[in-house]
């Protein structure tokens, strides 16, 4: 299809029809309710957001981040990792990766607009935001950056998956190479966002910018795995069983690092006792979520590559399954843990019972948004499946 100058390559047989259209299986039928019950999930969150605004949620003043801030982070953590898989074939030329360079960059795409569309509802007032975003940066801002980087970023993931389409592969280099980099610096700055609360010391530090890094290239190869197994239906062609073996190997690498990332992280904050820190760290080990964070989104997927370093793909796609659900424990713990500790510890009333640990368990709203975030991203990467021919062009 031509708008002016631009030529976008729709399947020829793309219609509303084509998207309802699909193989009646048991297992799409199953996919089918569960995205539909997820977009209705979506439609009560929005609803009972409109209704009661912030106080719809759990939030508090001394838990001001909630589980509309984790799912944000999941989504742009995964849309940063897909961009990285993506920029394997088609910037950094490694042939083998071709094959999935379409369906991470669309992924990459979805993954942001669905993390966008969970947050706009955390905000308050996103179109004010927009408008103050360019009438009056906030240049000392950490969260400021964040937002405009992913902005500049978002452009450059359509425009390379326009040159894709396209195959004029010089420009979506330039395009890939450029929004890598984009993503990359507003992705480290997400981690900023942590790493600058000079008064939250569990968070503070260098640790979270580079951290953030690595568990997107994790979360990236899951998704891979993820993506591909549903292409394919689990029985995958020679060519995609070595990518994929390929990616199990780094992924192995990439997990033993995390595990080391995350070990002398606690390490650290518990020697020597330092306030607020060893503390908040002994308390966080302690924790159900943090414990199934360690056991789905390292240790398991780690041993299943060990197991014959990636000749079982199907045993890794279910290891990537699992470790996505880890990946999300990881932002929740993120996004909790940095506010576990009060910051006014002294009595301030007669009679007040010493401050603990703060509580938080997500409101109905909360749950129903982020639900419903995850059917907006199967929706979309759907309809793209139907839209657009994802799968390698013979020519490469």
């Amino acid at each position: 299809m031509k708008i002016g100058f631009i030529n976008i390559p729709f399947k020829e047989d793309f219609s509303i029809k084509s998207v309802l259209g699909f193989e009646k299986s048991p297992r799409n039928m199953l996919l089918a309710v569960i995205i539909l019950a997820l977009l209705a999930a979506f439609a009560v969150g929005i609803a009972l957001f409109i209704s009661h605004g912030h106080h719809a949620y759990a939030v508090t003043r001394e838990h001001p981040w909630g589980l509309l801030l984790a799912v944000y982070i999941f989504f742009v953590v995964s849309s940063t990792g897909l961009c990285i898989i993506g920029s394997l074939g088609d910037v950094f030329g490694f042939k083998d990766y071709m094959l999935i360079s379409k369906r991470a960059i669309f992924g990459s795409i979805v993954t942001i607009l669905a993390g966008f569309a969970v947050i706009a509802f955390e905000i308050g007032h996103p179109v004010t935001m927009l408008i103050y975003n360019v009438l009056s940066p906030g240049l000392t801002s950490a969260i400021w950056w964040m937002g405009t980087l992913y902005g500049i970023y978002l452009t450059f993931m359509i425009v390379e998956f326009y040159f894709l389409l396209n195959g004029d592969m010089k420009k979506a280099k330039i395009f890939g190479l450029t929004g890598l980099l984009v993503g990359l610096a507003a992705h480290s700055n997400l981690g900023s966002v942590f790493g600058f609360l000079n008064a939250r010391e569990i968070s503070q530090g260098v640790f979270y910018p580079t951290y953030f890094i690595l568990t997107a290239f994790i979360t990236g190869v899951y998704l891979a795995f993820i993506i591909m197994g549903f292409r394919y239906k689990l029985n995958f062609p020679e060519n995609v069983k070595k990518m994929l073996m390929n990616l199990a190997k780094i992924q192995g690498l990439l997990l033993s690092i995390l595990i080391f990332f995350v070990a002398w992280k606690f390490l650290t904050d518990i020697y020597g006792g330092v306030p607020n820190k060893a503390d908040v760290a002994i308390h966080i080990l302690g924790s159900t979520t943090f414990q199934l964070e360690v056991l789905l989104a390292m240790v398991l997927p780690l041993l299943v590559v060990l197991k014959d370093f990636g000749r079982s793909p199907v045993l890794m796609f279910w290891a990537s399954m699992i470790g996505m659900v880890g990946i999300f424990f990881m932002r929740y713990n993120l996004v909790h843990d940095t506010q576990l500790k009060p910051l006014m510890m002294l009595k301030k009333v007669e009679y007040q019972l010493p401050p603990t640990w703060v509580e938080y368990f997500p409101a109905p709203a909360e749950m129903l948004i982020s639900a419903g975030g995850v059917g907006l991203c199967l929706l979309m990467y759907y309809v793209g499946t139907k839209a657009f021919n994802l799968d390698e062009d013979e020519h490469h």
